[in-house]
């Protein structure tokens, strides 16, 4: 291979954009020929590539190691808490929505009006008013509901990114 064909090879090497057979021609070259001072730079690192290639890893506890690390670890009881948890906030928030509902039900109706109605049109008002507080606390439950999802989405989120980190980690040691 001349001078010139070399050079051209080397830029599409640092380019990235060199075939798989150009590669190998850089390799044979660099294995058979004595580096020159513009080419020591890649015949070095070609040379640790070879090197690398033909390394062989005797350590049995590498491939233990690799391997205790690849398995998940399962933590039942800090799932069945954390699954508690979620319940539990769950249950409150439904407990608070009720509490408010009821509370505001208690302000906002008149002493009066707590017994049976001899009117059906004012009963099927205060039951249409009573039926419009309940939706507006279940509404607002609802949106903290929507909060709790998008806490427990993101926190998916980042024990997957860190789950996928630690494969990642794992297959570079490899």
């Amino acid at each position: 291979m001349d001078s010139k064909e070399l050079e051209r090879l080397l830029e599409k090497y640092w380019a990235c954009e060199t075939t798989l057979e150009e590669e190998q021609m850089l390799r044979e070259y660099f294995r058979t020929t004595p580096a020159t001072e513009a080419t020591r730079d890649a015949a070095v690192m070609f040379a640790y590539f070879d090197m690398q290639r033909t390394r062989q890893l005797d350590d049995a506890s590498l491939d233990e190691r690799i391997a205790n690390m690849a398995k998940p670890k399962v933590r039942p009881l800090i799932r069945f808490v954390h699954n508690g948890l979620r319940i539990a906030a769950g249950i409150a928030v439904l407990v608070a929505a009720v509490w408010l509902v009821h509370d505001e039900i208690r302000e906002n109706t008149p002493q009066e009006m707590l017994d049976t109605y001899s009117d059906p049109e004012l009963a099927f008002e205060e039951t249409k008013r009573a039926l419009l507080i309940i939706s507006r606390g279940f509404g607002a439950a609802e949106e903290q509901a929507r909060k709790l999802d998008l806490f427990n989405e993101a926190q998916q989120k980042i024990r997957n990114e860190m789950t996928n980190q630690s494969e990642e980690e794992v297959k570079r040691e490899l």
